[in-house]
C-alpha cells in the first residue's frame, strides 16, 4: 500500500514538473513573438492570432500554472484510478455469495479464511473478518460482517472525497484569480493616469477571465465524477448486503453442525450381571 502511494506521488510530481517546464520554455518564445509582432516583422494577419496554449495557459499567470493546472491533473488522475478500482467486477464479482455458500457446505466455515483470504471484494473481506473475529459466536459474526461492509463503504467514500474537495475548491481559486486580475487592472489604470491603452488592461482582464474559466472547467467534471462514484459505491454496498444476508444462515447452520459434532456422546449404561443362585450353579456343574 505504501509503495503504491509513493509511486502515485512520484508520477504526479513528474507530470507536474513536465507541464511547468513546457510553460517556462514557452514563455520566452511567446514574448519574442509579441515583440516581433510589435516591430512589424511578421504578417499582420498572423500577429493578431493566439494559440489555445497562449490564451488559456500563459495568459492565466502563476495561479493557473502552479495551482489550477496541477489540480486539474490530480482530478484526472483520481478519476482514472477510481474508474479502474471502483468496479462491480472487482468489488462484487458475480455469484460471489453462492461460491462462499458452497465452500461452507463442503468444508465448513472454519476453512473460509484459508480459501478466500486472497480475494479483495466486499463480501469476501467481510466474511473473513466475521469468521476470524466472531469466535464461533453467530450473533457476533453477524455484527462484524455488517461493520466490515460499512467500514469498506466509508473507506471508498473517503477516497472519492478528494475529487469532491477539488470540485469545491477550484471555483474558489478561480474567484481568487478573478480578484487578483481586477486588482492588476485597476493598478494599470492608476499607473496610466486614468487613460490606459487597451493593451495595458489586457493582462489584468486575461488573468481574471482565464482563472475563472479554469476554476469552472475543473469544478464541473469533478463534482459530476464524485456524484457518479458515490452512487456506484452505495449501489455496490447495497448489493453486497444482500449477498451477505444469504451467507449468514449458512454460517449459522455450519456452527450448529460443529457444536453437535463437538458434544460428547452419551455413555451407554453398564448392564448389571445376572447373579444366579448357588444351587443353580451346583446343579449345572453336576454330571
Amino acid at each position: 500500500m505504501r509503495k503504491s502511494f509513493l509511486f502515485k506521488t512520484v508520477f504526479l510530481v513528474i507530470v507536474l514538473a513536465a507541464v511547468l517546464a513546457v510553460i517556462v520554455a514557452a514563455r520566452p518564445l511567446l514574448s519574442q513573438g509579441r515583440a516581433d509582432a510589435a516591430a512589424g516583422s511578421v504578417i499582420p494577419a498572423q500577429a493578431g492570432t493566439q494559440t489555445f496554449f497562449e490564451q488559456f495557459v500563459i495568459a492565466g499567470g502563476p495561479i493557473v500554472w502552479f495551482v489550477l493546472l496541477p489540480m486539474s491533473l490530480v482530478a484526472v488522475y483520481l478519476a482514472v484510478e477510481h474508474c479502474l478500482t471502483i468496479r462491480r467486477k472487482k468489488l462484487l464479482p458475480a455469484g460471489i455469495g453462492g461460491k462462499i455458500v458452497e465452500i461452507i457446505r463442503q468444508f465448513g466455515h472454519g476453512q473460509l479464511e484459508a480459501r478466500i483470504a486472497e480475494r479483495n471484494d466486499f463480501v469476501s473481506i467481510a466474511v473473513v473478518k466475521a469468521v476470524t473475529q466472531g469466535r464461533d459466536d453467530w450473533f457476533r459474526m453477524r455484527n462484524v460482517l455488517a461493520e466490515s461492509l460499512q467500514e469498506q463503504a466509508w473507506g471508498l467514500l473517503r477516497r472519492i472525497e478528494w475529487v469532491n474537495l477539488i470540485g469545491n475548491v477550484s471555483p474558489m481559486v478561480g474567484l481568487f484569480g478573478t480578484v487578483f486580475g481586477m486588482i492588476k487592472l485597476f493598478n494599470a489604470i492608476v499607473l496610466a493616469g486614468g487613460q490606459p491603452q487597451p493593451a495595458q488592461l489586457a493582462e489584468g482582464i486575461s488573468v481574471a477571465l482565464v482563472t475563472t474559466f479554469w476554476g469552472l472547467f475543473i469544478a464541473i467534471p469533478a463534482l459530476a465524477i464524485h456524484g457518479v462514484f458515490r452512487n456506484r459505491i452505495e449501489m455496490l454496498v447495497s448489493d453486497a448486503v444482500v449477498e451477505a444476508e444469504n451467507i449468514i444462515p449458512e454460517i449459522r447452520r455450519s456452527l450448529k453442525r460443529q457444536k453437535q459434532a463437538e458434544q460428547p456422546k452419551p455413555k451407554q449404561p453398564i448392564r448389571e450381571l445376572e447373579v444366579k443362585p448357588v444351587e443353580t450353579v451346583h446343579k449345572s456343574l453336576r454330571p
